[in-house]
């Protein structure tokens, strides 16, 4: 949820939805979730446990990066392995035991709420889909979403813009009229990649 140097709508005032728009696709932790501080609690446990050093700086240039993948970085390998993908669920496994302490980010999920039965609405995650389901649950918001498209249901995860097209696909709308919310630079190269309306959610959740 740090600002970052991205950012293609933005609105002095408030959260908004694009007048363009006729589906909204949303990321899931530190979008939708004030998750990012519980996940990086899990990664310090995995990685303090294993001598590797994970810095906050680190984690938040990875945001939406898929955990097998930052597993396989942070081990120097240049593929995911059994050892790369025992970490990573383990990092899940530790994350979900935290679930219940996640609270949501209120100028984003109040778009949710507002939009909720007048656009369609997906929601992207570069998390595993257990979690992404979970997670949405925590929040009251299972029944808002058309569509939930995990880092599990594409090719090429963030920063390739896969998992927004899919979204887009599943709702039956154009990338060119999706709107999509994002905390995390990846996530935003893969909405900007994918011909959709990119919206840094950063700067409102100072």
């Amino acid at each position: 949820m740090k600002p970052g140097p991205l950012a293609y709508f933005f609105d002095m005032q408030t959260l908004t939805v694009d007048a363009r728009a006729r589906a909204l696709i949303f990321d899931v932790d530190g979008t939708l979730a004030d998750s990012m501080p519980v996940h990086f609690i899990a990664w310090k446990k995995s990685c303090d446990k294993r001598g590797i050093e994970f810095t906050e700086e680190k984690f938040y240039q990875l945001a939406g990066v898929p955990s097998p993948v930052i597993c396989m970085m942070l081990m120097g390998k240049e593929s995911p392995d059994a050892e790369s993908n025992a970490m990573a669920e383990e990092k899940e496994n530790y994350y979900l035991d935290l679930i219940h302490t996640i609270k949501p980010i209120k100028p984003v999920v109040e778009i949710v709420k507002r939009y909720h039965g007048i656009l369609p609405m997906a929601a992207g995650s570069g998390s595993p889909r257990e979690a992404v389901k979970i997670t949405i649950e925590a929040l009251g918001l299972k029944e808002c979403f058309d569509a939930v498209v995990s880092f599990e249901d594409v090719a090429n995860p963030k920063p390739a813009p896969d998992t927004f097209l899919q979204c887009a696909r599943l709702m039956n709308i154009e990338p060119a009229f999706c709107q999509v919310f994002e905390d995390g630079d990846p996530g935003l190269v893969a909405a900007k990649a994918a011909g959709m309306i990119a919206t840094d959610v950063r700067p409102f959740l100072k």
